[in-house]
């Protein structure tokens, strides 16, 4: 029997769990201070013996480098996990201890493992997280601003993760299959996408936006547009908040980063934006007045470049997730060059 044939044996030898919030809240552990499931029950839940299911990661082991995706758990954090569960510890050293996958590390995996079952289970697993995440928003006590640029600053490195894997998906054909292999139950880019559409930050209503025609988590498109850039961003909005800010983070290291705006509703404060200077203190931002002229948003990255590109924004980025809106790029870029220029001259913002 080769290989392939083997594994799909293999991965049918375990009876996959149904997938419940009460089956969530059991598997999920916090450490280093992030949610994170084990390789074991991951496999369980995906029909996999487990040194199956980690064959598969080791497999694709570019797609996880990172602590953000995975990590292999100390013998304390094992035991610690373990009491939890009210076992005996009986981990001598002789064995590995389970590798914990944070989120972000669930979602890689599915664009990892394949298969019919591999598609059932990914979407039932995104489908309960955002039921819980949205029970927990629908039902705590709303954060103060300053609180909600620190969650917000949580969920960046995920949201520009699933950005990244949007990206890679538009480089391929429909036809060709997501995963490693070539078994012939593929996933194709329309099925992946009915995943993607639950991804990206825990909001009670999503909102969607028509970025050049197509349909965009809002989020993930400011990302894709933000990362786009390789010399400057200026983006002229004259409602900001820490969501601005917080969406302006997908920038690449060293692109210089202007806001213009006339922080209409003081919707953004000192304090704020203070923080997430400390934050990402290797950001190069800065925010200046737009001058009162401004009726719509614009967004232009690397201005007087030949990657030069300028989008027209239907509303503020701040509000993104709420409503749904278009951004559409103008490609007769002459137009904007001396209202460019004055923006270039005005003084910066005080807050």
């Amino acid at each position: 029997m080769d290989d392939k044939k083997k594994e799909v044996v293999e991965n049918t030898e375990i009876v996959p769990v149904e997938i419940t919030e009460e089956l969530l809240k059991e598997k999920l552990y916090e450490v280093r201070g992030v949610k994170v499931m084990l390789d074991s029950d991951l496999a369980e839940i995906y029909g996999y013996e487990t040194k199956n299911f980690n064959r598969q990661v080791k497999n694709n082991a570019k797609k996880f480098e990172g602590d953000e995706f995975m990590f292999r758990l100390t013998k304390t954090e094992f035991d610690d996990i373990l009491r939890c569960k009210n076992f005996t510890s009986s981990w001598g050293g002789s064995r590995y201890t389970p590798y914990a996958f944070t989120e972000q590390g669930v979602y890689m995996l599915m664009t990892v493992l394949r298969g019919d079952l591999a598609i059932k289970q990914s979407r039932a697993l995104v489908r309960t997280f955002k039921k819980m995440k949205d029970y927990i928003v629908s039902n705590e006590m709303l954060p103060s601003n300053r609180q909600m640029l620190q969650l917000s600053m949580q969920v960046t490195n995920t949201t520009q993760s699933i950005a990244e894997i949007k990206k890679s998906l538009n480089q391929v054909e429909d036809d060709i299959a997501i995963a490693m292999g070539e078994l012939s139950d593929v996933v194709r880019k329309s099925e992946l996408a009915e995943i993607f559409e639950n991804f990206s930050e825990a909001n009670a209503c999503r909102g969607y936006l028509f970025y050049n025609g197509q349909i965009f988590d809002s989020d993930v498109a400011y990302a894709e547009i933000y990362s786009q850039a390789s010399s400057s961003i200026y983006v002229v909005d004259n409602y900001i908040s820490t969501k601005t800010l917080q969406l302006l983070a997908h920038a690449k290291d060293g692109v210089k980063i202007r806001v213009y705006s006339d922080n209409l509703m003081k919707g953004l404060t000192a304090i704020e934006y203070t923080d997430f200077r400390k934050q990402y203190t290797g950001l190069d931002i800065e925010l200046y007045e737009s001058g009162g002229v401004f009726h719509d948003r614009y967004i232009i990255l690397d201005y007087g470049l030949d990657s030069e590109k300028i989008y027209l924004c239907g509303a503020s980025s701040k509000d993104s997730g709420a409503r749904i809106t278009t951004i559409l790029e103008d490609r007769d870029k002459d137009k904007y060059k001396d209202i460019i220029e004055l923006l270039l001259s005005n003084n910066k913002l005080k807050l």
